[in-house]
């Protein structure tokens, strides 16, 4: 807070997918002043990650979560509303599992169990781009980043996937600037799980980035810089201003 009691910027809380880490973000350009705070996807259970997000900075911040994170941002907006000043969601899913998920999920730990992480990685690999089998530099890149997340945090993701509940009434409770992003061949979260997501927040926009799939910080990192840096301004616009306090008088020398 500044010395006039005006409020300070509002920091953001940036949440990564599954199998992704703060390297999701590098070619995003966050704005400046403001501070960044990622978080590491290493609890089995999406309240646990929900109350790390909380207990990450002080006071409102803006939230952005990918994919599992922005689920986990679902469940910040259940727990504590008044905390969240503006939300963006992208690549993501507000519906609880369906059976196949859970059957896929229950095979993935499975193979992690029996030493098979890279088998995981292949098996994911398909649905991060809007292509099933995308260039090396992509795919590359991906498998860098998800043997640098590895096996212990993956089984604790797949758990907290397992776990999470239909969010949208958590979403139509929401008092918050919000924008929802998606791209137009993400085969993971296609482009109705997004339509219903900003029906769903009150007063979201809606942003579709064609021809890209479900890593949107990578594939389309000038749109997500944009999407960020409006959704940012427009919450700090929408916060009300820290009251000044009176300005003391002279003493009265009659």
């Amino acid at each position: 807070m500044s010395p006039d009691g005006a409020p300070g910027p509002l920091p953001m809380v940036v949440i990564p997918g599954m199998l992704c880490d703060e390297s999701l973000w590098s070619d995003v350009v966050f704005p400046e002043g403001h501070e960044v705070h990622h978080l590491a996807l290493t609890e089995p259970d999406v309240g646990e990650i929900a109350e790390q997000a909380l207990s990450s900075v002080n006071g409102p911040f803006v939230l952005v979560g990918l994919s599992l994170g922005a689920i986990a941002g679902f469940e910040v907006l259940r727990r504590a509303p008044d905390r969240i000043a503006g939300f963006c969601a992208m690549s993501t899913n507000a519906s609880a599992p369906r059976p196949e998920q859970l059957a896929a999920w229950r095979a993935m730990e499975q193979l992690i169990s029996d030493g098979r992480f890279a088998d995981v990685v292949e098996t994911t690999l398909p649905g991060m781009f809007e292509v099933p089998s995308p260039p090396a530099k992509w795919a590359d890149r991906y498998r860098s980043m998800a043997y640098a997340v590895g096996p212990d945090a993956a089984r604790a993701q797949l758990a907290a996937q397992a776990n999470r509940t239909e969010a949208f009434g958590a979403l139509r409770g929401a008092r918050c600037p919000s924008v929802v992003l998606h791209g137009t061949r993400d085969a993971l979260c296609p482009p109705d799980f997004h339509r219903s997501i900003a029906e769903a927040l009150p007063g979201a926009g809606l942003r579709e980035l064609s021809d890209a799939g479900h890593l949107l910080p990578w594939q389309r990192p000038g749109a997500v810089s944009d999407a960020l840096r409006e959704l940012l301004a427009e919450a700090e616009r929408a916060r009300p201003s820290a009251p000044r306090a009176p300005a003391s008088s002279a003493p009265s020398t009659t």
